[in-house]
């Protein structure tokens, strides 16, 4: 049986969660972060690329270092050739931090948000992601204790014009190894 106080912080952080969702009128709870920090799901229609990801229990992220473009929606491929399951998150390092320290009270926590995806050992999932905003978003692995192992990557988004990026029609994946 769950106690009163466990209640009260299983509670708590449900609100934290949601509070931002509904404010904004979404009804999703995606942790606070709209168009102004990350940007926004993407849709299948409008994909200039797609872009593999391979996770492992080595808790890293191959490519970890991506370049995108402003106004790009990416097809994120995750594939997962561990034998443990593994995130991928998308978000600023402030909310990857804090959503990392929420998993950490409570693993068991599920979400469905369409800036990530769960994939269980051997198993490919997707998530589509428009980048509205230059700047630098972060990914990781927030199940317990692997974002504090280093399963955590970035993506650095230039401005739409800069010319020596390349066209939206550039498959291949740019890393800055």
């Amino acid at each position: 049986m769950i106690s009163k106080k466990s209640m009260g912080l299983i509670f708590c952080g449900l609100v934290a969660i949601s509070g931002p969702a509904l404010a904004n009128g979404t009804g999703s709870a995606r942790h606070g972060h709209g168009d102004e920090a990350i940007g926004l799901p993407g849709r299948a229609s409008q994909v200039n690329r797609t872009v593999t990801i391979k996770m492992d229990d080595e808790m890293r992220f191959i490519p970890s270092r991506l370049k995108v473009k402003q106004g790009e929606t990416i097809r994120f491929v995750v594939k997962n050739s561990g034998k443990m399951e593994h995130e991928f998150v998308l978000g600023t390092d402030e909310e990857l931090k804090k959503h990392n320290e929420l998993m950490e009270k409570f693993p068991e926590m599920e979400h469905a948000d369409a800036n990530m995806i769960r994939v269980d050992p051997g198993k490919t999932g997707e998530v589509l992601w428009r980048f509205t905003k230059t700047g630098e978003v972060g990914f990781a692995c927030l199940l317990s204790g692997h974002f504090d192992a280093g399963m955590k990557g970035a993506i650095k988004v230039f401005p739409e014009s800069k010319s020596d990026y390349g066209s939206k029609s550039d498959s291949r994946v740019n890393t800055d190894h």
